[in-house]
């Protein structure tokens, strides 16, 4: 009595599978990425495992607002605090500037003086000298005026003007590294949300999978294993769902951390990366070359090491001497009758010669010219160290980019195996195992093929950086 039964089954699968399409586009969204249910027709609710677990909760999407990889960008470089930071650091030494360039310039004080004396007092302690003190109330201007220290206060300015621009320099390579930070952060986070769908079919499809068999086996067609192992692969999806869900998560989290947001943002990342990309670079040594004239970091310390070298051209000018005029005016119109004059006015010219301080000088230039030769070490360092990560970023590129075919490859053979085993499953012509590894091999390649594209990118990302663009 069950043969017509098993008959009748087994035409109407065929007759359902012929209607199926081939197989899975692999260029397709991946929200079109999804397994082929068994049988098309909807079971009854009485179909459905009541000891099956229950599904994950959905992440949180209501409020998801859209965000491009751009729109990242440009909320980062406009909120990140690393980027107000970088750009406070370049106006406070553009400040140094000007006060080192004050030394060239006149230096004029004003003075206001009350002193009441003893009568007949002098100033005997203190000093070699043994000035008397009169009682007055006068006012003055003094003036002081460097006329030259021999290159001194010049080479000091240059060196205040280097680190200056070493400091824009160094603003600009905190934008880069905000950058790169938001394209890794962005695409990690496109990921893990790509990956969370891959994981909600998957669920969804397998849920579809073991209704199916549950509908089957109280017709005793299929037997309580193959229910169970349904069920065991249900439960797989979901832990797969919610480790998923974990991760897009602490994705989002780190992002919003980029971005220079405190609130918990919930962002619907826009993919706008190409079906087919362009291939990874070729050359590196051309990228090599780029990355020495670009690399903002690179610049800045040229900056600084050319500023170490003229700061130590500035400690060596010390022993020279310096030639400065002076000039004070001023008058006493409240006075002891000793200051005969109403007013007092005076002009002349200093010139101060080093003549021995403990060698004090000549251990500043020593220790100026140890540091401007540390300086351009570490110019030398850092030359090697971009000329091994634009190589190692470039190569990783080409991996990368192979990998995507060969993922997208994985994922038809992994569509198509499917399909068989979804067919050899329902003529009977195989068994649960070989239909959930099916399924699971599929799973393992959609997702392979989703970390592929956006790793790619990532690469890409890496590489812009490395070479300064």
């Amino acid at each position: 009595m069950r043969k017509p039964v098993l008959l009748t089954w087994v035409f109407v699968s065929a007759a359902c599978i012929a209607q199926q399409p081939a197989k899975l586009l692999p260029d397709a969204p991946l929200s079109a990425i999804s397994a082929e249910l068994l049988v098309q027709a909807t079971p009854p609710p009485a179909g459905s495992n009541p000891d099956a677990p229950a599904a994950p909760t959905p992440f949180r999407t209501g409020s998801a607002s859209q965000l491009t990889l751009a729109e990242a960008e440009k909320m980062a470089l406009e909120h990140n605090p690393n980027i107000s930071v970088a750009h406070l650091l370049r106006l406070a030494q553009a400040q140094v500037v000007r006060e080192v360039r004050s030394g060239n310039m006149p230096d004029a004080v004003a003075n206001l003086t009350a002193v009441g004396a003893h009568d007949n007092s002098r100033i005997t302690a203190g000093a070699l000298n043994n000035p008397i003190v009169y009682n007055r109330a006068a006012g003055g201007l003094a003036l002081r005026q460097l006329i030259t220290d021999f290159g001194r206060t010049r080479n000091l300015i240059k060196n205040a003007q280097s680190t200056a621009q070493a400091q824009l320099d160094t603003e600009r390579a905190t934008v880069e590294d905000i950058t790169l930070a938001v394209d890794q952060a962005f695409y990690q986070a496109l990921t893990a949300q790509s990956v969370l769908k891959v994981a909600q079919q998957t669920l969804a499809t397998r849920q579809a999978t073991v209704d199916q068999i549950g509908a089957l086996t109280r017709q005793k067609l299929r037997s309580t294993l193959d229910l169970s192992l349904a069920d065991v692969q249900v439960s797989q999806a979901q832990l797969l769902v919610l480790d998923a869900q974990n991760s897009a998560q602490e994705a989002l989290a780190s992002l919003n951390a980029i971005l220079g947001s405190e609130a918990d943002q919930v962002y619907e990342l826009v993919d706008e990366t190409p079906d087919n990309p362009q291939a990874a670079p070729a050359n590196a040594e051309d990228l090599v070359q780029l990355a020495f004239r670009q690399r903002p970091d690179l610049a800045a310390l040229n900056d600084r090491s050319l500023g170490a070298k003229q700061f130590a051209s500035a400690e060596h000018d010390l022993v020279r001497p310096t030639v400065s005029a002076l000039g004070t005016a001023g008058g006493t119109p409240v006075r002891a009758d000793q200051i005969q004059s109403s007013w007092y006015g005076g002009a002349g010219a200093n010139i101060s010669i080093p003549v021995f301080n403990g060698f004090e000088y000549t251990a500043r230039a020593h220790e100026a010219d140890l540091r401007a030769q540390a300086a351009n070490e570490q110019v030398r360092n850092l030359r090697d160290t971009i000329a091994r990560d634009v190589r190692s970023a470039v190569l990783n590129a080409q991996i990368t980019f192979q990998r995507i075919g060969v993922s997208r490859q994985l994922l038809d053979q992994a569509n198509t195996a499917l399909e068989l085993a979804q067919a050899r499953y329902k003529v009977g012509l195989s068994g649960i195992v070989d239909l959930t590894e099916a399924q699971l091999a599929q799973t393992e390649a959609q997702i392979s093929y989703t970390n592929a594209r956006f790793n790619y990118q990532t690469a890409l990302a890496a590489v812009r950086y490395q070479t300064g663009q």
